[in-house]
């Protein structure tokens, strides 16, 4: 019998079925985590980012608001725009900001249409973050995607699965080829209108 046993143990490796694992005596199963609700004091403690983010934006909007940056000696002037003569991608940048925490949305996007997008970006991102934080979730920025991908790659959310893919080099080569555009453009003849 300990033949047939000894000759056993090879016939079940060659098929590619591994012997089960047993767990020595006294030692505890491991435990599994499970997401459940999230505690109040940890909802709140989550929040304390995005909420300082906010606020400090709110300053920032709020000074500029309050101190108008069409009035020559409050801001410094740009550099590019003092010794090139042309306007970067952030000039009208503190004017955009300026007319929008006045609700002139008009004067907004004529003094830069760029800068008025990047806020709407920043409060579409900055409102999923703080979704995300009162979830209990961690921040990470992602983008769907329609490619078939391998189920390691795959994301376990809200219940459904459903492919993403991570910001890469190229998403932040496109974000500064869009910039560079913006500049082209407002600084030819035909782009006047992007002129602050």
């Amino acid at each position: 019998m300990i033949e047939q046993g000894a000759q056993a143990a090879p016939r079940t490796r060659a098929r590619g079925l591994a012997a089960p694992r047993t767990r020595p005596r006294g030692l505890a199963a491991p435990r599994v985590r499970t997401r459940g609700p999230v505690a109040p004091r940890t909802r709140f403690r989550g929040l304390a980012a995005p909420l300082a983010v906010l606020a400090g934006v709110v300053a920032a909007f709020g000074y500029v608001g309050a101190v108008d940056p069409n009035e020559p000696g409050h801001y410094p002037v740009c550099p590019v725009l003092h010794y090139t003569g042309l306007y970067c991608p952030g000039c009208g940048g503190l004017r955009s900001a300026h007319a929008v925490a006045h609700g002139d949305l008009g004067a907004a996007l004529g003094a830069n249409a760029l800068a008025v997008t990047a806020y709407a970006a920043f409060a579409v991102l900055w409102a999923l973050w703080a979704v995300r934080a009162w979830r209990g979730h961690p921040l990470s920025v992602r983008l769907q995607s329609d490619q078939r991908l391998r189920p390691d790659q795959w994301l376990l959310s809200d219940q459904r699965l459903r492919p993403v893919q991570r910001l890469r080099p190229v998403h932040w080569w496109s974000l500064a080829a869009v910039a560079a555009l913006f500049t082209v453009v407002r600084n030819s003849p035909f782009g006047a209108w992007l002129v602050p």
